[in-house]
């Protein structure tokens, strides 16, 4: 057992997932003590075991993260130690990623309808690093980066018309925002060949992806394996097709784990045969699990539906189950054998939607308990909002039976230093 973490370390690929009861009581009450509440907890070992399982069962594939699931430095050089390029989103996380010191061949640029702001900082980013890859959703962004002057490498992302995902904000695949049309996809990618280094295509189905949306992700790999031969057979040599990532983690405590193994056996089958490297690209399934939400019982009020318990943590801090419906295991750290009974469990948001969870069964709560949510790692901190002009919280990585404070609390003088009067 890890002194941090609770988890087996025997093998990276023992256990698939890790349960919110896998996390060591104490040592996240001895965390909480120590850097009061709100806090992030991140274990950088689970980091690496989860970019080690995915190496593993797509061994001849690229694998890169999805640098939005969590943008920590810690996270990001536990990311690039461990053998993973790095993909990004926005100017922002490129600036990030160079930061956590990934090298140019290692970061890619993935432009939804970027801002000017972000494409001039991604060009000049791209001219001191020139094996940096771009990759655009629309024609129109390739006139503007010949506008900018670039001529690097660029891949072209696509929309393959299918589209998966655990809720339907999160579906990208069949989305008009994201990507070329499926039918026009081929036309870009030969002309832009003629003044570009095309080195690739792009899919991405969705995000939380698993049970019957692994169907639709199967569909989304065999479109991109005909779009990759018809293509080639056009004379454009493609050294990547990138059929995203998504895959899901299972965020209730009886869901069983995704079968990664399979996934992978099925995604290479469904491409086929390519003249090209297939490039997947998980963000959720790195760091889910590697995450947990620390949060305080303040109140405690008795109602005839339900146990209402406010906490210090609400939807600024996890936006998930506000904006998602999304279910979060939750464990009551200071006791676990009181009488269950009904709770709801309420942040300090003037917003009914302010709510981790509706009259579910836990110990009864008392003012001062701890609570642990469970796999916070993606899209947790990265989700934080300063709304109600409440501070964004702190951050521990643990790493072996070490823990640091990787992002300190945000302060009321925080809120307003980027105000001019």
């Amino acid at each position: 057992m890890s002194d941090c973490g609770g988890v087996s370390r025997d093998d990276h690929t023992n256990p698939a997932v890790r349960r919110l009861a896998d996390w060591d009581a104490a040592m996240l009450d001895d965390l909480a003590a120590a850097h009061g509440t709100p806090l992030y907890v991140t274990d950088l070992d689970r980091v690496k075991e989860n970019c080690a399982r995915l190496r593993d069962a797509f061994p001849d594939a690229e694998v890169r993260y999805a640098v939005k699931a969590h943008t920590g430095r810690a996270v990001l050089e536990t990311v690039r130690d461990a053998g993973l390029p790095a993909e990004c989103a926005s100017a922002g996380e490129v600036h990030r990623a160079l930061g956590a010191e990934f090298s140019g061949d290692e970061i890619q640029y993935t432009a939804v309808h970027p801002p000017a702001e972000d494409l001039d900082y991604v060009v000049d980013a791209w001219r001191e690093h020139p094996d940096l890859t771009i990759t655009v959703g629309a024609a129109d962004t390739v006139e503007r980066l010949r506008e900018r002057g670039f001529d690097g490498r660029l891949c072209v992302r696509v929309n393959p018309g299918v589209g998966a995902g655990h809720h339907e904000k999160v579906r990208t695949g069949a989305n008009a925002k994201f990507g070329v049309p499926y039918d026009r996809a081929a036309d870009l990618v030969a002309s832009a060949s003629d003044e570009f280094d095309l080195v690739g295509i792009h899919a991405h189905a969705g995000s939380g992806i698993s049970g019957d949306d692994l169907a639709n992700h199967r569909e989304l790999v065999r479109r991109m394996g005909d779009l990759a031969r018809e293509v080639s057979a056009a004379g454009v040599e493609l050294e990547f097709v990138d059929v995203g990532g998504g895959f899901g983690v299972p965020y209730g405590e009886d869901e069983p784990p995704l079968d990664l193994p399979a996934v992978a056996e099925a995604t290479r089958e469904a491409i086929g045969d390519i003249e090209a490297t297939l490039a997947v690209e998980p963000g959720r399934y790195v760091v889910a699990d590697a995450g947990v939400l620390l949060t305080r019982v303040n109140t405690v009020k008795e109602t005839p539906e339900t146990v209402v318990t406010g906490v210090d943590a609400g939807m600024t801090t996890l936006l998930r189950p506000a904006m998602y419906d999304a279910y979060h295991a939750i464990r009551n750290l200071s006791s676990e054998h009181r009488e269950t009974v009904g709770t709801t469990i309420v942040g300090p948001i003037c917003e009914s939607s302010d709510v981790f969870c509706e009259n579910r069964p836990l110990p009864r709560p008392e003012r001062d308990d701890l609570l642990a949510v469970g796999n916070a790692g993606a899209y947790g901190y990265e989700m934080a909002s300063t709304y109600n002009s409440r501070p964004r919280p702190a951050e521990v990585a643990l790493s072996g039976a070490n823990a640091a404070l990787v992002r300190r609390r945000e302060t009321l003088t925080d809120l307003t230093e980027v105000e001019s009067r």
